[in-house]
């Protein structure tokens, strides 16, 4: 067999050609290759190449993470649930049990009077209801609207200074009669066969959450928010998959059931109950689910902008609220959950805060090559039409256009939240997202 030099000029230049060597040339060769400019091209040239692969890993991480959490976990979950045997519950017919509706609000005085009357039209004994609103220190009159309910059953718990709508969940326990609590969000509408199917799960013994299912109505000319209410039945659509599969990984904020033992230990005031409280019942071993019956009207906002505000706030409060429970994503302890509260949370959100790199890394790529060049372009195009899409209503703008600015806000939003997040910014107390009326 023939022994193979390898050309160091070649080397040099990151060619690495080789060609034949004879025995007598061989120590020689060996000796002159190992000189110190020699070995210095050759790691130059390794460097060289590990920053490229480096540069390549983090411009396209965001895209492959995202296309995992997505598309892949759904249809790893789909396969699960067709696999899995059925699960044999133990489930009590028991008589209705007594339920506290709590609905937070802060200056709602433009919703609240619509959202109590949906409440109170609500199918359910009346003598097992307890209508509790929980008022962070509300300025706008929105007290007075609750006062005027009293004769119909409605209590108000008012804090005299802002704490924050978690800390005013806490503090409801201590009012509350229920043995389930079902949160209601101030800004949106209950249909009145809605409530029956949210607490009749709570048949079943082994589980402490119930979740509903949001529909997003608003304007149907409006592409940009529009956008939204199709990323809202798509994330109805992977509850019913996990609650398939055996368990959510978070309830809705606008319309959700805990029971009261579930509840009843504080949570700090910057994290959000509605994620929290799947987690919490999984520590005491219960389950959650996705009720497709009980169905909660959201209204959708007008603007892009305001819809970014929200997003803000409450991914922040869903990051800290992740990370103070980051022990339920280890699989060791426990398995499937852990897993699906990764896919479906943490890798979900981590692209927000790896673009700011991987746009980084694309520019670096881009000294070198044209296809970086072209999807650097392509993004900077992106983001210019997504800018004029964020800034206006979008009823008259064109579908790629709404498009991009849905995408540009959640970029930002995400990147923004993760910001909030990493800072410990005050997240306790909040705005409430201006919405129009809902219509049952």
């Amino acid at each position: 067999m023939r022994d193979i030099e390898l050309d160091a000029s070649a080397v040099r230049h990151g060619q690495c050609l080789l060609r034949p060597l004879s025995r007598a040339r061989w120590l020689g060769a060996l000796a002159h290759h190992a000189t110190p400019e020699f070995c210095c091209s050759c790691a130059s040239f390794l460097d060289s190449a590990r920053m490229f692969a480096l540069a390549a890993a983090l411009a396209v991480a965001p895209l492959v993470i995202a296309i995992y959490a997505y598309l892949a976990y759904p249809l790893i979950l789909i396969v699960i649930a067709k696999l899995r045997p059925r699960r044999i519950t133990t489930v009590i017919r028991a008589p209705w049990p007594s339920v506290t509706i709590t609905v937070p609000v802060y200056n709602a005085a433009s919703t609240i009077s619509a959202t109590l009357e949906s409440v109170l039209q609500l199918d359910y004994p009346r003598e097992l209801l307890q209508l509790l609103v929980i008022s962070d220190a509300s300025t706008d009159g929105t007290d007075d609207i609750v006062r005027g309910f009293a004769s119909r059953g409605v209590e108000l718990l008012r804090h005299p200074v802002r704490v924050g709508k978690t800390a005013g969940e806490n503090a409801a326990i201590a009012a509350a009669r229920g043995t389930i609590i079902v949160n209601i969000d101030a800004t949106v509408s209950i249909p009145a066969t809605s409530l029956k199917p949210l607490i009749q799960v709570f048949d079943d013994t082994t589980i402490g959450i119930a979740s509903g299912r949001d529909v997003s109505v608003g304007d149907a000319d409006n592409k940009a928010t529009g956008a939204e209410s199709r990323y809202v039945g798509y994330e109805m659509w992977i509850r019913d998959l996990e609650t398939a599969v055996g368990s959510i990984v978070g309830a809705s904020g606008c319309f959700y059931a805990i029971r009261r033992s579930v509840h009843a230990k504080p949570l700090p005031p910057d994290l959000s109950w509605d994620f929290a409280s799947a987690l919490v019942a999984r520590q005491q071993g219960y389950r959650s689910v996705s009720v497709p019956d009980a169905v909660c009207i959201v209204p959708r906002t007008g603007r892009l902008g305001t819809e970014l505000k929200r997003k803000v706030r409450t991914m922040a409060r869903g990051i800290s609220t992740l990370f103070y429970h980051r022990e339920l994503m280890n699989p060791t302890r426990y398995g499937g959950f852990a897993l699906m509260l990764v896919s479906h949370k943490l890798l979900r959100w981590l692209p927000y805060l790896l673009a700011p790199l991987a746009i980084l890394a694309l520019g670096v790529l881009a000294a070198e090559g044209i296809v970086a060049r072209a999807l650097l372009a392509t993004i900077l195009v992106g983001v210019v039409v997504g800018t004029t899409g964020l800034g206006r209503r979008s009823k008259t703008a064109p579908a790629p256009v709404a498009l991009a600015g849905f995408v540009l806000a959640s970029l930002i939003a995400g990147f923004l939240a993760w910001c909030d997040a990493l800072r410990h910014a005050q997240l306790a107390t909040w705005e409430p997202t201006p919405r129009p009326e809902a219509q049952t």
